[in-house]
């Protein structure tokens, strides 16, 4: 078994961490004496936030879209907190409904410049700081959704099937530099990107604190693939075993093709509002 890496003094920078997952992973990183930057859009959310975690958390204003603004991010964080050890590609946005002919442009502009150029921007600002140093860990969150494609969330498949792409890149171009490169996959998670969702045979729904401790495990015990919850390995593994049609069988059975369709879409107008003027998970 791999060592158990300590993470107290260690310094994460956690993109989107105002609220949902990403403030689940700051807080669990906070709890292991790690310094923290809380990196979203929404400043004031992001300052309650770091008052509410303490332990010399801050928060400063990021939007992942503007790579100018992804390296004062990280050098403003260094310049307070010292040199990044862990990078969090955690903002991300879904907004999901019509079939892929009908997405709205703008919508689909939306969804690439937060979960594709934001995961790039940070890739590119933080690795070349990882490799001068010879150590570093970047976590990319990614989704279910970036193995398997589902009817009525083509961009954001296709985004989250980039930041899957994209990780097995770096794992390959980062091997034997000291760099770690983490893909984080999780189902549906209660946070409000997931709101309106209806419980779906097969999909167990997970709550951020899962994700964030799946995270810090990661950390500490480096690993490529990190799914969460541990069974959707499985269902991985089928994907790539099972002939096509065999596998959109099971999905049907089990009514998963339907996991972005049937969803309650009233319920989902603050987010999606939100998500489409301002920030992520």
């Amino acid at each position: 078994m791999t060592h158990k890496r300590t993470l107290n003094g260690h310094v994460a920078a956690i993109t989107g961490a105002a609220r949902g997952i990403g403030k689940a992973t700051a807080q669990a990183c906070a709890r292991e004496g790690m310094a923290v930057a809380i990196g979203d859009i929404d400043l004031e959310q992001a300052e309650k936030t770091a008052t509410e975690i303490g332990n010399g958390a801050i928060a400063l204003k990021l939007d992942v879209t503007d790579r100018a603004s992804f390296a004062s991010f990280l050098d403003t964080t260094e310049a307070r907190l010292g040199p990044l050890d862990v990078l969090v590609n955690n903002a991300g946005i879904m907004l999901v409904g019509p079939p892929t002919w009908e997405e709205a442009d703008d919508k689909v502009q939306r969804q690439i410049a937060i979960n594709v150029n934001g995961v790039l921007h940070g890739i590119k600002e933080a690795v070349p700081r990882f490799r001068a140093r010879g150590t570093g860990h970047l976590v990319n969150i990614a989704s279910g959704a970036g193995k398997i494609g589902f009817a009525g969330g083509a961009t954001y498949c296709g985004s989250k099937h980039f930041v899957v792409g994209v990780s097995e890149v770096l794992r390959s171009e980062l091997r034997d530099s000291g760099v770690d490169v983490s893909c984080v996959m999780p189902a549906i998670v209660n946070t409000e990107l997931a709101s309106g969702y209806r419980p779906l045979l097969g999909v167990r729904t997970v709550q951020p604190e899962d994700v964030a401790h799946a995270i810090v495990r990661a950390l500490q015990r480096p690993r490529f693939d990190v799914y969460v919850p541990a069974e959707l390995t499985v269902l991985s593994r089928a994907r790539a075993l099972m002939p096509q049609r065999g596998y959109e069988a099971i999905l049907r059975i089990t009514k998963l093709d339907q996991v972005l369709t049937n969803v309650d879409h009233a319920a989902r107008v603050a987010y999606e509002t939100r998500a489409t003027k301002m920030s992520p998970r």
